[in-house]
């Protein structure tokens, strides 16, 4: 039986079984005064991949987002490959690219730290709702990987780590991506949540091109700092 907590999501399936729905990670909406670079300073690697992304046709015509974990930062890209946002976020815990297959069968209680991986990957993304009816984005269902708006979480100080300007301070989720209203309703929720779109969390173990074989040579290191 899934265990879904209270506030958490829930998505029939053709076998009637819900999943549980991870505390999430963060992100925070970007606004003219939040965030210190500009968008026309985004790292290189940002762009080669998106670039990378267009040219291989992966995205098969759909706008897309690069999660860069060690940055603790989201792009959103038109499904041309213009950058449209960015987003700081809070990510898993834990360091690493591959989550425990089971994860999204378990109670929270039974998640143990180095098991709060966000997991690297592409995700083509789908429309869900929590228990309370609020509307989420799914990046991988059977693991309960969602995107959703940022909530209070009691001693996790979530919105002043999202302000912080040390990276550290952005690893406290158990895997799911979670974004501030206003980012989720301009961009996720019209872009990802009303059709599909494909979500790419980059590796910070592996190398790029490991995860992403239409990646240039360019990504042949590894993502960890």
């Amino acid at each position: 039986m899934y265990f879904i907590p209270s506030g958490q999501t829930s998505r029939k399936k053709p076998a009637l079984k819900l999943a549980q729905a991870l505390l999430c990670l963060c992100l925070l909406g970007f606004g003219a005064s939040g965030w210190a670079v500009e968008i026309a300073e985004q790292p290189s690697l940002i762009q080669d991949f998106a670039a990378d992304v267009i040219r291989s046709d992966d995205a098969q015509g759909r706008s897309f987002g690069v999660v860069d974990k060690p940055r603790a930062t989201l792009w959103v890209f038109d499904a041309q490959g213009r950058l449209l946002d960015r987003s700081p976020v809070l990510v898993g815990q834990a360091r690493g690219d591959v989550a425990p297959a089971d994860i999204g069968t378990r109670p929270l209680n039974q998640v143990r730290p180095h098991e709060k991986i966000t997991a690297s990957g592409r995700f083509v993304t789908e429309a869900g709702r929590n228990l309370s009816g609020e509307d989420i984005v799914w990046l991988d269902y059977d693991s309960a990987m969602s995107i959703h708006r940022v909530r209070n979480v009691p001693g996790e100080n979530r919105t002043k780590r999202l302000a912080s300007a040390d990276v550290a301070d952005n690893r406290i989720s158990y895997g799911c991506v979670n974004v501030p209203a206003d980012f989720y309703d301009k961009h996720i929720q019209p872009m990802f949540g009303k059709r599909p779109g494909v979500i790419y969390v980059l590796p910070e173990g592996k190398t790029v091109s490991e995860v992403f074989p239409f990646a240039t040579d360019a990504y042949r290191r590894p993502r960890n700092r």
